[in-house]
């Protein structure tokens, strides 16, 4: 079955996370599936601790903390789950892919914003619409008796 697999989870060509630094946990999940939704424990939740990871250069441990503040828990953990499908390894493999999109975006740092100035035509143009609205709204007053 897929979801014995062990193996090591690439997310970039440089970043290579261990199976063993992620923690599983499984549970029963809710919605259909009758009396076999009572038995099984589909619903499949990761937990990843970035601060003790071992895999991750600090480099990177600095730039994921502060991309990912909002996904995280006050310990540090990113947490995710899935109940999507009936099938435990099915949601296994979800979460695994989604963990390793949310480390992709994680990794991507921002350029920074270049200050512009308005061209001498968008400024003209403004006023122009400043004008115009100006015009209107006067044109809307009753006139003085």
């Amino acid at each position: 079955m897929a979801f014995l697999k062990k193996t090591p989870i690439q997310i970039t060509s440089d970043l290579i996370i261990p199976f063993d630094e992620l923690n599983f946990t499984f549970s029963r999940s809710g919605g259909k599936g009758g009396q076999h939704v009572n038995k099984v424990a589909s619903k499949v939740q990761l937990s990843f601790d970035i601060k003790q990871s071992q895999s991750i250069p600090s480099q990177l441990k600095d730039t994921l903390l502060k991309n990912l503040e909002h996904r995280l828990t006050e310990e540090g953990l990113l947490k995710l789950s899935s109940e999507r499908t009936r099938h435990q390894s099915k949601n296994r493999s979800i979460v695994i892919e989604r963990f390793k999109i949310i480390l992709k975006q994680g990794l991507k740092t921002q350029k920074p914003r270049l200050k512009t100035h308005p061209t001498k035509a968008s400024i003209e143009k403004r006023l122009q619409r400043k004008k115009h609205t100006a015009m209107r709204k006067s044109l809307r007053q009753q006139p003085e008796l």
